[in-house]
Formats: C-alpha cells, structure tokens, sequence
C-alpha cells in the first residue's frame, strides 16, 4: 500500500469507547472506580499471603504472582484511558504506543501463563500429594515464574522490534481505547505479512499450548479424583480447585468473547466493549474469587484486616 504522507509520525489517535460527549463523565466514573478496586482487591491479596505465614505455599505464591501481574496489566490501559477522557483528548505518542503494545502482550500473556504454572500445581497436589512439597520446593516455583517472564518478555520484544520496521501514515486513527498489535498492524502503510505471521504463531503457540497443558492438568486431576472412594475426600480435592477453575474459565471466556466479536462483527465499537471484560473486568473479578471461594484466604485477610483496623 502506497501512501503519500508516511515517513514518521509522532502519535496516533485513539478513539476510545464512545464519542459521544455525554457519556464521558460516566465512563470516567465507571473506569475509575473498577480500577481503584482492582488495585484495591489484587493489593489486598499480596499483601495477605506475605503476611500470613499459614499462605507461604506454592499456590499462594502463584496467586501472588497473579495479582501483581493483574495490577500491572490493568495499569497498561486504563490510566491513558482515564486521562485522554478527563482531558478530552484523543492522541498517544508513538513511543508510548509501542510501549503499550509491549507491556499490554507481556502481561496478558503472562496471566495465562501463570494459570498454567497454577494448574501443574493443583495436578501435583491432587495426584502426588506426599511428593507435594518435595516436587514443588520453592527453587521449582521461582524457576517456573521467572522462566514465564523470560519467554514472554523475548516474544514481545520482537514483535516490537518487528513494529518498529513498519511506517504508519500521519494522522493515523486506532478504533480502540488501547493500542492492541493486531489494531495497530492494520493501520500500517508497509507490508505487514511478516508480523501478521508471527502474530499468529505466537498466538498459537502461547496460547493454545497453556490452554493444552491446563486441561490436561485437569484431565489427570479429575481421574485421580474418582478413585478416591469417599465424597468427602472429592469434594476436599474439587474445592481446592474451584477458584483456580473459575478463573480459568474467566480468563479465556472473555478472551474467546473478543476473539468471536472480532471475527463476526465488524463493528469496532462492540470489539472495544468486550475488550473491557478482558482487559478491565476480569483483573477485577480475580480477587473475588480466590477471596471468597476459598476460607484460607478468607481467614487471613480478615486476620490482616483486625490487625490493621487499631491503626485507623
């Protein structure tokens, strides 16, 4: 595609959820405060399981990790989202495009990730409970995550670097409320096979492969579980899954819902608003819960909280 006036460009022009000026005021509101709650609801989780020594356990220590990378994902978008709405302003710096790029596919990624670390951890727990704390010592954990940030952090890298090689035509306009690869390579003036390809590729093999390694997880849970001969001892097992499950089912339910909107509607709008789920509601909802599904939790934090409350 030829273009006439592409050599560089300084910003892009992000049109947000809606144009309509009316309804900005409650958009802000809206935003604003499922952001507060979920910095409030993931830091209150972190903050639980270092304090409570009774949740110094592998699991706890991926749903930290969790909520760290929940906090950090939500804060890719929503504060640019917030500021261009309280300032009626529409532009990002190209610069500050790619580097939302980047830290948006890092952390997205590193959430299904990291639910799959938590679902080995569920198999071991469940299938080889007496091997449980000698297969997952803490060197095992904190190789597991930090190897889920070195892949991560070289596939985004080189889709960035990727980016980079593209020129963009002045003036250019994201129909989104963030900068996301696939809206941003649309809007490229260069050729783009290159970095659609590797787009796919990664998508295939970053995210298909976690969802295979979750449901095998849980395929050899559930066939450990039936052969316990008491339904007291299944349903212990089952409810030390349940919240993990639920989260899992939010997780690539919303991002199958984007997927879906996206390939049977070409409306930009209706993709923007189920973006929302993934990206907003869904590090949301994550603090629910592991907070009310699970009584550990639930101990701890009220623990926390009665030792906070004489400080007030």
């Amino acid at each position: 595609m030829e273009a006439g006036n592409h050599t560089e460009i300084s910003e892009f022009l992000l049109l947000g959820l809606s144009e309509d000026p009316e309804l900005q005021p409650l958009l802000f509101a809206l935003l604003l405060s499922m952001y507060l709650v979920t910095l409030l609801g993931n830091l209150l989780i972190i903050l639980t399981i270092i304090s409570d020594s009774h949740l110094h356990t592998p699991m706890y220590y991926f749903l930290s990790n969790l909520s760290f990378v929940d906090i950090c994902f939500t804060s890719t978008t929503v504060p640019k989202m917030l500021v261009n709405i309280q300032a009626q302003r529409k532009d990002i710096s190209y610069i500050g495009c790619l580097t939302q790029v980047y830290f948006f596919m890092i952390f997205a990624l590193l959430d299904g990730f990291l639910l799959t670390v938590m679902a080995y951890d569920r198999f071991v727990a469940i299938c080889h409970p007496l091997h449980y704390m000698v297969i997952m010592n803490p060197r095992l954990c904190g190789l597991l995550v930090l190897m889920c940030w070195f892949i991560i952090f070289w596939v985004s890298l080189f889709h960035i670097l990727l980016l980079r090689w593209l020129t963009f035509c002045i003036g250019t306009k994201i129909p989104h409320f963030f900068c996301e690869l696939a809206q941003v390579l649309k809007l490229a003036c260069s050729d783009t096979l290159i970095n659609n390809i590797s787009m796919y590729v990664a998508t295939a093999l970053l995210g298909v492969f976690p969802l295979i390694g979750i449901l095998f997880s849980y395929s050899q849970i559930v066939s450990s579980i039936m052969r316990i001969s008491s339904a007291g001892g299944k349903y212990r097992a089952f409810s030390t899954c349940g919240s993990h499950l639920s989260a899992v089912c939010l997780y690539y339910g919303t991002g199958l819902g984007i997927y879906f909107s996206s390939a049977l509607t070409h409306s930009s709008h209706r993709s923007s608003i189920a973006s929302v789920m993934y990206t907003v509601v869904t590090p949301m909802l994550n603090p629910f819960i592991y907070s009310l599904r699970n009584k550990d939790v639930k101990g701890a934090l009220g623990r926390l909280l009665s030792r906070a409350a004489p400080c007030l």
